[in-house]
């Protein structure tokens, strides 16, 4: 994560309740901010593979957030996908 300020401001995009910190949705979208800082040094560091296993796990616990979040309010689903433009 780049900073608490950039945590925060997802916090308040994402959350469901004033103090919501853990729902799936917010998770997500934090996930994905790691995914996304991690993938550009990726970029940068090519042979970096400590760091290229924990995207990987990072991507694996996106994506059963994801699944979770599907079959439990297809709704909010469809809202954070969009929001954070993933699925192609």
């Amino acid at each position: 994560m780049s900073n608490k300020g950039r945590k925060k401001e997802i916090i308040e995009k994402f959350k469901e309740h004033p103090q919501d910190t853990g729902s799936a949705s917010v998770q997500v979208a934090l996930l994905t901010e790691r995914i996304n800082y991690l993938t550009e040094h990726l970029k940068r560091h090519k042979k970096d593979f400590h760091s290229r296993r924990g995207l990987l796990m990072l991507v694996g616990r996106r994506r059963r957030l994801l699944q979770y979040l599907k079959k439990k309010d297809p709704k909010k689903y469809d809202e954070v996908v969009k929001e954070l433009n993933l699925r192609k």
